[in-house]
């Protein structure tokens, strides 16, 4: 198989993880270690049939600094308002995303994932429930389908 087949093999797999992924996250909480890690472990596959060695080790370092910088975030609107914001869940599918769409993606991803998530509260809050600035609202799900539209910019050479 060449290196172009691993990585439409690989792009075959993600959206299945990520329906499981949101699935979990929604009904269950918390996101599963387990499937971050395939999520990033299969991206990083992918990078290797794609550019080999120094692609992956590229993408290991940005995903080094994505979860430092999210981590670093998360800690500080912790320290700010007095509770969580983003769970580690969060973080760690924000750091398994660099390993499919880069650094370079991540501000996509997370554009991409607040926006519809402020579209589903907005309907619902339309709808009569009541949302509030405590209500809980599972971010993985939203996470998941930014990595997809993300993945979909660069994939059609919209984003590079």
């Amino acid at each position: 198989m060449t290196g172009l087949g691993v990585a439409t093999a690989c792009l075959i797999f993600l959206p299945g993880l990520l329906v499981l992924l949101a699935w979990i996250d929604f009904k269950r909480r918390p996101i599963p270690n387990a499937l971050n890690a395939t999520i990033a472990l299969i991206g990083a596959f992918r990078a290797a049939a794609l550019g080999g060695l120094p692609a992956v080790v590229e993408t290991v370092l940005q995903a080094m600094i994505v979860a430092a910088a999210v981590w670093l975030l998360r800690w500080l609107y912790f320290v700010i308002r007095r509770q969580q914001g983003l769970g580690l869940g969060d973080v760690k599918l924000l750091t398994a995303s660099t390993f499919w769409v880069g650094m370079v993606g991540i501000p996509l991803q997370l554009l991409s994932a607040s926006l519809s998530a402020l579209a589903v509260v907005a309907t619902l809050h339309a709808a009569g429930y009541s949302v509030t600035r405590k209500s809980a609202v599972p971010f993985g799900p939203f996470l998941a389908f930014g990595l997809l539209v993300t993945l979909a910019a660069q994939e059609s050479r919209w984003l590079v």
